[in-house]
Order: C-alpha cells, then structure tokens, then sequence
C-alpha cells in the first residue's frame, strides 16, 4: 500500500506541475525516422521492452512482461502486425522479462531482470542470441549469464547494451530515483557477472535506450523522461524528454537512423507513439554549441515547440490509481 499511495503522489506532483517539454527539431516530413503504430499481435499483451532492429528497416523487437515463454516477437511498424516470432532455447524457463536492446555486431540481449518484491531473487539472467538474418518463424539457440548486484538484489526493468562498446548496463527501479550499474567489460557463461553502480538516475525508471551513436542515454518513466550525456559512463543530465502519458508506459527505444524515441506500453492493441529525439543523437560528435540543455524538453524555455499536457493532472492521476489497483491484484 505504500508504494501504491508513493505512486498517486507522483502523479499528483507531475499533473500539478504539468510543465512544457520542448520538442527538437523534427526531420521537416523528410522521411527518417519511423513512424508511431499499434501492436496488433493478440499475444502480445505485456510488451515491456522495446528494440529497433539493425537489420531489418522498420522492425522492432518485442517481448511479454511475464507469464510467457521464452519468446521475442519482430513487429513491423508500418503495419502493427508480427512477421517472426523468435523462441530462444539453450536457457531455463524466463521469470520476468523487462528489457531488449541491441548490441554491437548484431547480438540481442534480453533481461530477465524484473523483481516485483524488490530483493526476492538472489539472481537474474540475462540472456543473448544473434539477430536472425531472415524473419520467419524460428529457434534460436541464446547464452545465458547469472547477474548479481554489488550491493544486494533489487527490482529493475530497463537493460541496455553500448552500441559501440558492447558493454551492458542495468537501471534499477526506484521510486526516489535509481542508478546505472554497470556489468563487466565482457560477460562469461561460466560465472556470476557482477555489476556495479557507477552513476544515479532522477527517475523512477521503466526502461532505457542508448542513441545509435552511442553518445546519449534516453530514460523513460511512467510520467515522464530524462536525457543524458552518455559521456563515457559519468552521464550528464541534459534535459527532460517528452513523453506521451500512457496506459502504463514501459519500454523506449531509438529509431534506427536516431531521429525518434519509440515510447510503448503495456495492453492489449498496445500503442507504440514517436517523438523527435533530442539533438546529437546521429551525429558523428558533438559540436562545441550543444551544451548541456540540448534534450527535449530541456529544463527551462519555452515556444511553440512546447507541448504544455493539458488536463494532465486529471489523467496521470486516475492513470495511477488505475495502474496502482493492477499492481494490487497482480501476481507477485
């Protein structure tokens, strides 16, 4: 119950607030960048993480929160409609499915991090297959690694992989704010990964993208979103990102090209709804102009690129209770 009433003060605190987030630039109908479109697949009704594919134009990678196998589903956006349907095996049953992202050389990771009781399991696994050449219906055989935390287990739903690096990093779930742990420079099979936390998060996090370049981390939570400078693992806050209120927003990822953040929820007929992405994203480096509030929605200004979230209050707080009376009722 008090993690439920913590919940509607959050909501209570943002619709009150109910600031403007400015959008960057957008691509001007140019054509780059994907478009927002509707899961379709019936069974696909808790689509908790979210991953633009490095070789398929178009097509995103998706998984169910919990209560499914061990399955990945490629969505194609500019129908809604599942193409493939991916069974990983080589692995045990999947407990809480929370994250996909995608690394260098076209591997898949998935994590199998999530912890409704924050702290019930010793262990989680992260799991990693190469992303099929052709989309059909197929097995894929995936290695599995034992992850544990420095600092004793915790709740998180938001994996991401360096596109450059290949290093993986874990957000934990924390309502006052989590941290980026970060896992080792190369994952083994053989033992237990430890990762670490090396920076905080001012977000209740729910999932988290890396730019294709690898210079911006996007952050996103239930009511709202943060950008950071990557900045070599010592990330920077830049600014806050538009986020659409959803039903209950749990996955985000990049466009491939880096023009659009991918913001998905959870549901039945789930919607998948593009925003521009904050600038610096495609780029090669960054000029010595974009400073630190070059995000959307950066911390101060205003415009007509501003979305002021009219009547937001009402929403993001029956959206809370809503999702609150879920959780309640929702197996632990």
């Amino acid at each position: 119950m008090r993690r439920f009433l913590a919940f509607l003060g959050a909501g209570f605190l943002v619709g009150a607030l109910a600031l403007p987030a400015a959008a960057a630039p957008s691509d001007d109908g140019d054509g780059k960048g994907d478009k927002g479109f509707t899961i379709t697949d019936s069974r696909i009704t808790e689509s908790s993480g979210l991953a633009a594919s490095h070789l398929h134009p178009g097509i995103y990678w998706t998984h169910n929160d919990s209560n499914d196998g061990p399955y990945i589903y490629a969505v194609d956006s500019a129908t809604g409609k599942t193409v493939a349907t991916v069974t990983f095996s080589g692995v045990g049953k999947p407990r809480d499915v929370e994250a996909i992202s995608i690394g260098p050389d076209n591997e898949i990771y998935i994590g199998d991090i999530g912890d409704n009781l924050d702290g019930t399991w010793p262990y989680v696994w992260i799991y990693k297959l190469p992303e099929p050449k052709v989309l059909k219906d197929q097995t894929i055989r995936a290695a599995q690694y034992v992850v544990k935390y420095s600092d004793g287990a915790r709740n998180a739903e938001s994996l991401i992989v360096h596109p450059k690096t290949g290093r993986v990093y874990i957000i934990d779930k924390k309502e006052d704010g989590g941290h980026l742990f970060e896992g080792p420079a190369k994952l083994s099979t053989s033992g237990t990964n430890y990762f670490k936390p090396i920076a905080s998060v001012d977000l209740w996090a729910t999932d988290a993208a890396f730019s294709p370049n690898g210079q911006q981390l996007a952050v996103r939570g239930y009511f709202g979103g943060v950008s950071y400078d990557w900045n070599g693992g010592k990330i920077k806050r830049e600014g806050r990102l538009d986020v659409p209120l959803q039903g209950q927003g749990e996955s985000v990822s990049y466009s491939a090209d880096g023009t659009k953040l991918m913001y998905g929820s959870e549901g039945t007929d789930s919607p998948v709804e593009a925003e521009d992405a904050p600038e610096g994203a495609t780029s090669a480096s960054k000029s010595p102009s974009e400073g630190g509030s070059s995000a959307s929605g950066g911390d101060g200004g205003s415009g007509s690129g501003n979305n002021v979230k009219i009547g937001a209050v009402a929403v993001v707080v029956v959206g809370g209770a809503l999702f609150g009376l879920r959780r309640l009722t929702r197996r632990s």
